[in-house]
């Protein structure tokens, strides 16, 4: 079975971070290594989440330990998303790093999650935070997944349209999966590497809960290490997360549990475009 080093938040109430992530790594038969990077009792935007960030001594004890059990050779996906500061950034770089480094038939995939803001708020991270990430570990991502403020704000350029994200993505030199596309009465997701782009939209929902983020490159990084090349990849990711969504009934955390093998099956209302 493929393995996964999820290096993010765990929040024990909310279907949100890394904890998510793991669950749906787990439905899709990819064996999850969850090293998380806060301990929190529910999602921030509830209000007062409990709990606290990891400390770095901890953070780097953790990794130590899973790389002394030989498994960072055995680690197919490696997935980085939500860090409390710029230190457990450049730990987890570190950590790609090892992982690179370790003896092995085929290289891992390298999927940075640059959790740092959304619209209107802006940053939600210390600027440090999102500077760390920017220097650390776009660097060292096969493929990025931001959502379109964050791809805005790492690329410098407007990501608000599809064809905005396509420029924008390009310019960030690497593959990228981006989220919170508007296309009129849709929401969408793009997908743009050097040679194509594409689309995927479905109908907007009156509310989404949290966590599809995190979902979605969780369903897209499934898709990647069982083969599928990136516009496949994304109609199948899409439509799973299209699937959650409209599972939760407008509720405010992703039944990813319920949902189990149906989150590999692609949603009848998923449009594919192909933008380039």
């Amino acid at each position: 079975m493929p393995q996964a080093l999820v290096i993010s938040s765990h929040v024990s109430a909310s279907r949100v971070g890394g904890g998510a992530q793991a669950l749906a790594l787990s439905a899709l038969r990819i064996d999850p290594i969850l090293v998380p990077t806060v301990l929190y009792g529910r999602h921030p935007g509830w209000g007062p989440p409990g709990g606290a960030a990891v400390t770095v001594e901890v953070l780097e004890g953790m990794l130590a330990g899973i790389e002394a059990n030989g498994l960072f050779a055995q680690v197919d996906l490696v997935l980085t998303g939500y860090f409390a500061s710029a230190d457990q950034v450049r730990v987890a770089a570190q950590a790609i790093d090892a992982v690179r480094g370790a003896p092995r038939a085929k290289p891992p995939i390298i999927m940075v999650d640059p959790t740092m803001g959304d619209a209107p708020k802006g940053l939600y991270v210390p600027q440090v935070t999102a500077e760390a990430i920017l220097d650390e570990l776009i660097p060292r991502a096969d493929l990025i997944a931001p959502n379109a403020w964050e791809l805005s704000h790492l690329a410098g350029l407007e990501a608000r349209t599809p064809d905005e994200a396509v420029a924008a993505a390009r310019r960030m030199g690497r593959p990228v999966l981006v989220s919170s596309v508007n296309r009129g009465s849709e929401i969408g997701v793009v997908y743009a590497d050097a040679r194509e782009a594409w689309l995927a939209a479905h109908p907007r929902a009156a509310s989404a809960p949290k966590g599809t983020g995190d979902l979605l490159s969780a369903l897209f990084a499934a898709a990647l290490v069982d083969g599928l090349a990136g516009h496949y990849a994304l109609s199948r990711a899409v439509g799973g997360l299209a699937e959650a969504v409209a599972a939760a009934g407008g509720g405010p955390d992703l039944p990813i549990v319920g949902l189990g093998p149906k989150l590999k099956a692609p949603a009848p209302s998923v449009r594919m475009e192909r933008l380039a």
